[in-house]
């Protein structure tokens, strides 16, 4: 398998957003309103949609769940550590730094869910929809909150407030309850799926400013460190401790390594932050993923 292919399409669409923004008339003005559309209405729909599709099978995965949010927790708390490292603190903004924390352990799932699905089929395909199940509102709050810290915002205001959380629980919920999206309903939720996909990347790619990085360099340098390699050292290391099968192994370690969410740039801008940098580190996340993917699957599974 080829992972720079996989991840290819997603920079693709970051770079067009990009082009497009700088050299058409189709300017920032233009693309903040998609980040509104993008935010709002388009990506709450897909995650509704993407966990109510498969139903969750939480008893057999058990020890999967433990092992994705104990990454989660290690992921977050790593992120959070950073401003408060002797060695670090003083070359780290804490705007930026809140902005951007959510880079260290937030997942692209849907790449996540691509992988699974061509590594373990539909086995594959439904373990990891359990997984973004249970993160996913795990790491969203995880996002949120030092946003809303340090905009002195309350946090269960802003979580209230936030469709990205409210859309995973209520998906959460809809699929405790056995709800199952009408078959004529599909054909339209899986087209604002593919445009939310496109419009997403498109939009972090509008916003990219790799010169907002400049005054960031170690805090960015620390960020993906912890996701693209800290994480699959992690997620390697639950894998043995809570001794799970094959397959749950292999989607653990898909999880653990992906680049991290398009929509963190979404979120960041609309909550008033340096959109452009974490912008940036987007761009740099989707090319170390060609890295870490590997690394994951094609070294620390085989050990």
């Amino acid at each position: 398998m080829s992972y720079a292919q996989i991840l290819l399409p997603d920079f693709s669409l970051i770079l067009l957003g990009y082009l497009v923004c700088r050299f058409t008339a189709l300017d920032r003005g233009l693309w903040s309103q998609v980040d509104r559309l993008v935010y709002y209405l388009l990506f709450p729909v897909l995650l509704f949609h993407s966990i109510v599709k498969s139903p969750l099978d939480l008893y057999a995965a058990s020890g999967l769940i433990v092992a994705g949010v104990g990454l989660c927790c290690t992921g977050i708390a790593m992120a959070y550590a950073l401003p408060h490292l002797p060695w670090l603190a003083r070359h780290v903004d804490r705007r930026d730094h809140a902005a951007s924390a959510q880079i260290a352990f937030r997942v692209n799932s849907f790449i996540a869910l691509a992988i699974a699905e061509r590594l373990a089929g539909p086995t594959g395909l439904a373990l990891i929809a359990v997984l973004i199940g249970v993160c996913v509102p795990l790491l969203n709050v995880g996002a949120v909150w030092p946003m809303a810290r340090h905009g002195q915002r309350g946090l269960l205001g802003e979580l209230l407030r936030n469709p990205l959380v409210l859309a995973t629980t209520g998906g959460l919920a809809a699929n405790a309850m056995g709800f199952a999206m009408p078959s004529w309903l599909e054909p339209t939720t899986g087209r604002i799926g593919a445009a939310t996909l496109a419009l997403g990347l498109m939009a972090a790619g509008a916003g990219l400013q790799m010169g907002a990085m400049s005054q960031g360099k170690v805090l960015a340098a620390a960020l993906l460190i912890i996701r693209h390699l800290l994480l699959p050292l992690t997620a390697w290391g639950l894998s043995k401790l809570l001794a799970l099968g094959s397959d749950q192994s292999t989607v653990l370690l898909v999880f653990s390594a992906m680049p991290t969410a398009a929509s963190a740039y979404v979120l960041a801008a609309r909550m008033g932050f340096n959109g452009a940098y974490v912008a940036g580190l987007i761009t740099l996340s989707t090319l170390l993923g060609m890295l870490s993917l590997p690394f994951a699957l094609g070294v620390l599974r085989t050990l």
